[in-house]
């Protein structure tokens, strides 16, 4: 993770992140997937080295966060798959969660292949959910830390998995999920009525053709 001191501007970018997929992220899917490749590169590059290597560990960020955005926009393609699988290994881990332990890893491929399969029949829905409670999660533990809570803070310092991770919340925080949820929903609702509807689209297109809006 990144040094403490790279810490708090990381989580404005989060927020920022965190705000434009859950709010916008079906139309500006290709941005959302460069952010949050850059994210996820940056987070996986950055864990290579120890807390006191600052600038190797900061190079490697940035140079996995390159790597990470460049791979997700190359695959904007199989992007809606990929959320799809992304939602279905969610779904199978909140159900083992209310059951017992972990689920069997050939559970979470069943499921997340079966996700992959059905986003690409409902490309828009999928893209709309994935990206809203997507958003929202990272939306969350970038405010929580913007804000003054140093939970997260130490959590990423530490490599706690519940920053990454909406079902298993840090202690004390038993909120998180709740929150997460019903900041979901809005963005959900938000891009279905409003930013990422086909009627905007459809408004847009006939303007520049001259057309009547509706």
């Amino acid at each position: 993770m990144l040094p403490a001191a790279y810490q708090l501007p990381a989580a404005a970018v989060l927020m920022a992140g965190g705000l434009l997929a859950c709010f916008f992220g079906y139309r500006l899917f290709k941005v959302v997937l460069g952010i949050f490749g850059f994210i996820i590169g940056a987070l996986a590059a950055s864990s290579v080295f120890g807390a006191t290597d600052t600038t190797p560990m900061v190079i490697a960020a940035l140079v996995g966060g390159i790597a990470g955005a460049t791979v997700l926009l190359a695959a904007y393609f199989v992007g809606v798959a990929l959320v799809g699988a992304g939602i279905g290994a969610l779904v199978v881990n909140l159900v083992w969660t209310q059951i017992e332990g972990d689920p069997h890893p050939a559970v979470v491929i069943l499921f997340s292949v079966a996700g992959a399969v059905v986003a690409t029949w409902l490309q828009r829905y999928v893209i709309i959910l994935g990206t809203a409670f997507g958003g929202a999660w990272t939306l969350l533990v970038g405010g929580l830390a913007v804000m003054g809570d140093s939970g997260p803070l130490k959590a990423a310092a530490q490599g706690d998995v519940w920053v990454a991770y909406p079902l298993n919340p840090a202690p004390g925080q038993w909120w998180l999920p709740w929150a997460w949820v019903g900041l979901g929903a809005l963005g959900t609702l938000i891009q279905m009525r409003w930013t990422g509807g086909d009627r905007g689209r459809v408004v847009k297109a006939n303007k520049k053709k001259g057309l009547p809006k509706e």
